[in-house]
């Protein structure tokens, strides 16, 4: 063993050659703290005992650097010697903590906290780790009780906490004893020592058991209530304040006791004691908000008497004294304040410290409680806004704060489930800020002129918020403004920040505000900007541009004609931007800056450049040669393209245009869209300065961008053909067939649909329209249809359906633009579908193109189309079947006098057919416009009544879908109707009624909204229907609702949740055993009410959730973690997205959320179960791993003892730790390439 090494002996031996200098005993350590670090070395029993002797030796050398480098070794000794070595050497440590010596008690404690470091964490099952910190804990409690020595005392909780933090858990049999030692050092003389304290019992209370959280509890209260002198008051109310922060969601149950203790200490004439107070509310605020709720406006009474508390110093005469300082600044201001008053200093004033910790609650207040905007409105904004004016730059800091955090709430929710929604509810308190306006920028204006740089920011900060929340409500304001703005970017004491403050504020002002507010002010605002833009610091710069480049709207803006004459400034503007686009070797950021603000100066004043113009656009071009600026460069040259001045681009595009073509090869993909954005203005605005060649460069190109791999390229480039086909039809005959058969294959392919399918249709609308040769509507036709004709399915269908509906659209696309060819075409697909030797593929498509062709086209006088469709209605292929159906219905819309009357008879007559001619009416009723069905209502919804209790599901569905759009027709009569059918005895019915109402919830605004409002409750009621199916399709219904129009639910959700919730239960009664031969198989009837009550809490986070009680939701979230398969899935999912929405609440509920999410983690699948099997638990892991780590992204999450745990047992697991960081990896790829796409 000794001999495996022997360097350790060796360097014990030089270590124990007592006679050694200084330097040598230094280096012999350090080959020592190498040698210990390598992963092979293994000491046997003596060696362990030398090395062990030899360190704590060290450990007291009279040279600190030696000292240093011995307790350096202990960690990585800590993992290679056994137990009791580790506990001699903790003993030692101990003992030496105790020692009179100072430097011998240093080296000791961060020899202790080493060794705590490296220990091994509980999961690991070490039974080492907890026998150590048992005999840590028992001597540190020994020590922490004999204050002797307050450094001592100091250093001794001071590891505590450590323990306690990382460890905790293991110290259960301690916790009793370490919080009674604890206890009586909160009423120490040293007030360092309670406050270390309060650290190592917040520690505590994250681990231990109920009974002796209690007991704290219990003890700070009665203490509390004691008031026994106000220093100790004062530490049980940080004390509190403090287990708050580390355990929030064990103190909820305590709080009721606690307010009104502290409500009542923050009227004791004592500044540092209110501060606690504050800092405690702050901490329940954020920490406990369920149980805070009630206590909030009380706890923001308090907040709003002590934000103005500043007994030392008269703001009366402030108004008048700004007036006259404005008429004479005086220069002696300063010197007269301070001779006067020598009986009181400021240092002794600690009020500022009350009115920081109101402010910072309210901000708490604030940022939690977004249903309380319209009270925040009427009483605490005009209360901050009056103290804009506070002395004290932190306080004003942190009321600014607050003041920001009060408009961030009021942003109207940019989404589109709001833009569709009722807006009289959101604009309440826009309104009142809208109102407020005017006193923010009175109390701000005095600020700007302050000297102080900080509270100037502040003030720009507040001011862009502003801006951002209500575009165009400084716009009175703006002369008010414009001198502070000029100030902080002129004045030479302005720090560099300050600048870049002062620009992007004035980038946002411009941006949100019409540009006549501004001309008045050209002349004082543009030499500052300009003189920025030549800052050498480069984020100014950068800054500056961006604000030229809006600048340069404001003066000429294009859309609208503008008295204001912009030439004065034309060549300021120009000449800095041009210096800095000239600028070889500056910073990427400003040559992108630069590129984009000279593109916006050429669109917008090209006409003003005169000479300047041509070299100008030479260094554009040069830009688009280089690989870095290539992109910025496309897309201000499409600017420039588009702009109504009509520059002269003729001299750039003859090199320019093969360049330009070539970036359609490389693999950036924004630079790919942008260039075939840029050609497709080229082509539209310059198509007489294009030579033929350049063209054919770009058409070359084309067919390798247009795939079916990317959508949206391929979207974008057939756009460009389409402009191409109207602008310039010569070129069209240089499409290469590769260029054409790419587009076909296209329109076969599964994926094809929205705007690349409409963006095709164009194109052949175009086309067609050209008359170009072989490319006229006979050859289209036949390049369209012939993959399908030619295909031998015989009875089945070969292409994907959504192929078939991509090759009709595209037929009735080529017909409507040449009608005369059409008729023929008709006529051949019925001849199609009758000939009985017509695969299944043909009909199909002959039906599809029928009906899209029908939907334009009046096609009555083809006689037999009727009887041939009835007769496809008994064809043995479904998908023939289907698409009779959907022909039927289509023809009817272009028809309805025809072919309405004919359809109604055949379903009253026809059982057989019925469930296809319902799908052919759903078209008709989809598909009309309401005025041409009005006359058709009445015996439409006959007609469907009768149908409303079919046995069938499918046909009720059908049924339900043709109702609810019907009553969209004529909602003010037909919803009654519908509601009145609600009482029918049949369930049927009420599942038909049920399911008829989410039809007539859509995410558009509509006229039947405001009476489905009205009557949504009625429809609802029917989530407690007795009929189980009824609840299902009520939940379906709900979920619509809470999806696409949250407004007509939000209001009722206090009533509706519980049913909801309720819906959620496993229930036993409906779970049944099925025999299959010999195995017995159990069925859950109630699973897929459960999982449509789930979706529905999914949908309501999204839209609703400032209307949940989040701690309701959350315990049936945590049901759902343990119930089955298809449900634990969504609300793992559910979880991940809570962690995002409501961090806080997670973090209050974690020790409950992981365990079934560490259950999930660590199944095993039983061998020998089927590849399903496997399939699933994978996924299930895989799932749960999502949220495990969506939660590990909660800020001070790894404050909760069970998460640190499960981590670290999730890296101790090689299964788990390689499924974590393939999720991390998966979530890191998905936001790269979001941020990729969005440039």
């Amino acid at each position: 063993w000794i001999s495996a090494n022997p360097e350790i002996s060796l360097i014990s031996k030089r270590l124990r050659n007592t006679g050694l200098h200084n330097f040598k005993i230094f280096m012999a350590t350090n080959d020592l703290m190498m040698e210990l670090q390598k992963d092979s070395i293994k000491l046997d029993e003596d060696s362990e005992k030398k090395v062990v002797k030899m360190l704590l030796k060290l450990l007291e050398d009279k040279n600190g650097e030696v000292q240093n480098l011995a307790v350096k070794c202990l960690g990585p000794l800590v993992s290679k010697v056994k137990e009791y070595q580790v506990e001699t050497i903790v003993d030692t440590l101990c003992t030496n903590m105790l020692s009179d010596k100072e430097q011998l008690r240093d080296i000791s404690s961060i020899g202790l906290k080493t060794v705590i470091s490296e220990l091994p964490p509980a999961s690991t099952g070490s039974t080492m780790t907890a026998n150590v910190c048992k005999k840590i804990t028992a001597q540190l409690t020994g020590a922490i009780g004999k204050q002797e020595d307050v450094s001592v005392q100091l250093e001794a909780l001071d590891i505590l906490s450590d323990m306690l933090s990382r460890l905790g858990g293991m110290l259960y049999s301690f916790h009793s004893s370490i919080l009674n030692c604890l206890l009586p050092q909160l009423t120490s003389p040293r007030l360092a020592v309670r406050k270390r304290a309060i650290i190592a019992l917040g520690y505590l209370v994250l681990t231990c058991n109920g009974n002796i959280f209690s007991e704290l509890m219990e003890y700070l209260l009665a203490e509390l209530k004691r008031n026994e002198s106000t220093s100790t008051t004062r530490t049980y109310i940080q004390c509190i304040a403090g287990i708050s922060r580390q355990a929030g969601h064990r103190l909820g149950d305590y709080l009721e006791k606690i307010i009104p203790l502290v409500v009542q200490y923050c009227n004791v004439e004592d500044d540092e004691l209110r501060e606690y107070c504050f800092q405690a509310f702050e901490s329940f605020v954020r920490r406990c908000p369920k149980e805070i709720g009630p206590h909030i406006p009380s706890v923001m009474g308090l907040c709003l008497s002590y934000i103005t508390y500043d007994p030392n110093y008269n703001y009366d005469n402030e108004e008048e004294e700004w007036e006259e300082e404005e008429m004479m600044e005086t220069e002696n201001g300063e010197d007269e304040e301070q001779g006067s008053d020598d009986e009181y200093s400021d240092d002794d004033d600690v009020s500022w410290k009350v009115r920081r910790s109101a402010a910072k609650c309210l901000e708490a207040i604030v940022s939690t409680r977004h249903d309380m905007l319209q009270d925040f409105y009427r009483t605490l904004s005009p209360v901050l806004i009056g103290r804009f004016k506070e002395r004290e730059e932190n306080v004003k800091a942190d009321i600014f704060c607050a003041y920001i955090s009060l408009l961030k709430q009021t942003q109207p929710t940019q989404s589109w489930l709001h833009t569709s929604d009722e807006g009289g509810k959101e604009d309440v308190p826009l309104t009142m800020l809208q109102s407020q306006v005017p006193s923010i920028v009175k109390a701000l204006h005095k600020q700007l002129k302050e000297k102080s740089i900080k509270s100037k920011q502040g003030c720009f900060s507040l001011l862009t918020e502003l801006a951002n929340v209500l575009p165009g409500c400084l716009a009175d304001h703006i002369p008010t403004l414009i001198p502070g703005i000029v100030f902080s970017l002129a004045d030479k004491s302005s720090s560099s920040n300050m600048r870049i403050d002062t620009l992007s504020f004035l980038h946002v002002l411009l941006c949100n505000h019409q540009p006549e507010v501004f001309h008045p002010h050209i002349k004082a605002l543009l030499p500052p900007v300009v003189t920025c833009i030549g800052d050498p610091f480069y984020k100014i710069t950068s800054e500056a541009l961006l604000v030229t480049q809006q600048l340069v709207k404001v003066i000429r803006p294009l859309d609208k004609s503008c008295a204001f004459d912009a030439r004065p400034y034309v060549k300021d503007l120009f000449s800095g931007t041009l210096k800095r686009l000239k600028a070889a070797d500056i910073d990427q950021e400003v040559k992108e800056q630069a590129i984009s603000c000279m593109g916006q100066i050429v669109c917008n004043l090209g006409d003003h450049l005169s000479g300047d113009l041509q070299p100008t656009l030479k260094i554009f071009l040069e830009r688009l040669k280089n690989e870095i600026t290539r992109l910025t460069t496309v897309k201000a040259l499409t600017l420039i393209a588009s702009s109504p001045l009509k520059i002269d681009l003729r001299p750039i595009l003859g090199e320019g245009f093969p360049i330009l073509a070539s970036f359609l090869r490389k693999n950036q993909r924004a630079l790919k869209l942008s260039t075939l954005t840029a050609l497709d203005i080229l082509i539209k605005n310059y198509s007489d300065s294009l030579k033929p060649a350049m063209i054919e460069s770009v058409l070359a190109e084309l067919p390798a961008l247009i795939s079916e791999n990317d959508m949206h390229v391929s979207q974008v480039a057939i756009v460009f053909l389409t402009t191409l086909a109207k602008v310039y039809p010569s070129s069209l005959s240089k499409i290469s067939g590769s260029v054409l058969s790419e587009l076909f294959q296209l329109v076969h392919s599964p994926l094809l649909q929205g705007g690349a399918l409409n963006a095709i249709i164009d194109f052949f609308q175009a086309l067609v329209v050209t008359k170009t040769a072989n490319m006229g509507y006979a050859e289209l036709m036949k390049q369209l249809t012939s993959p399908i004709y030619s295909s031998s399915g015989g009875a089945s269908v070969t292409s994907h359906k959504q192929a078939y509906y991509s090759v009709a659209k595209c037929v009735a696309a080529l017909s409507s633009a040449c009608p005369k060819e059409a008729v023929g075409v008709v006529s051949q697909f019925i001849q199609d579908v009758k000939n009985p030797k017509s695969s299944a593929s043909v009909k199909v498509l002959a039906f599809l193109s029928l009906a899209e062709m029908g939907r334009t086209m009046n096609l009555s006088a083809q006689k037999e189309l009727k009887t041939v469709i009835l007769e496809a209605f008994a064809s043995p292929s479904e998908e023939v079947k289907s698409a009779a159906s959907y022909a039927l219905g289509n023809i009817s819309v272009g028809n309805l006098k025809e072919y309405l009357p004919f359809m109604l008879k055949e379903i009253g007559s026809q059982l057989k057919r019925q469930y296809l001619l319902l799908h052919s009416l759903k078209e008709v009723i989809s598909s009309s416009p309401a005025d041409s069905l009005k006359p058709y209502v009445e015996d439409i919804w006959s007609l469907l009544f009768n149908h409303c209790e079919c046995a069938e599901e499918g046909t009720r569905n059908v049924v339900a879908e043709c109702l609810g759009k019907l009553a969209l027709v004529n909602p003010s009569q037909l919803l009654p109707r519908l509601k009145k059918q609600l009482s029918s005895g049949s369930p049927h019915a009420r599942s038909t009624v049920v399911t008829a109402i989410k039809f007539t919830i859509s995410d558009q605004p509509q006229p039947i909204d405001i009476l489905l409002k009205g009557s949504i409750g009625d429809f609802l009621k029917t989530l407690h229907d007795p009929d189980l199916n009824v609840r299902r399709v009520a939940l379906a219904m709900f979920n619509s609702a809470a999806h696409n129009k949250p407004s007509l639910i939000r209001d009722l959700l206090n009533t509706v949740l519980p049913h909801l919730y309720n819906e959620t239960k496993i229930r036993r009664e409906l779970i049944r055993e099925v025999e299959m031969g010999p195995f017995k198989h159990t069925v859950d009837d109630g699973l897929d009410v459960r999982k449509a009550a789930f979706e529905c809490m999914y949908s309501l986070l999204e839209s609703c959730l400032d209307r949940l009680d989040i701690y309701e939701y959350l315990n049936h979230v945590e049901d759902g973690l343990k119930d089955h398969y298809d449900i634990r899935m969504l609300t793992f999912i559910m979880l991940a997205r809570l962690s995002t929405l409501c961090p806080n609440a997670v973090l209050q509920r974690l020790e409950r959320l992981i365990e079934p999410l560490r259950a999930t983690c660590s199944v095993k699948v039983k061998a020998g179960s089927v590849k399903q099997e496997f399939e699933k638990q994978d996924e299930l892991k895989r799932s749960a791993m999502r949220a495990v780590a969506a939660v590990l992204t909660i800020p001070e999450v790894e404050k909760s003892p069970a998460m640190a745990e499960f981590s670290s047992q999730i890296r101790a697991n090689p299964e788990m730790a390689s499924l974590y960081e393939s999720i991390q990896k998966d979530s890191a790829s998905l936001s790269t390439t979001e941020s990729m796409d969005m440039s």
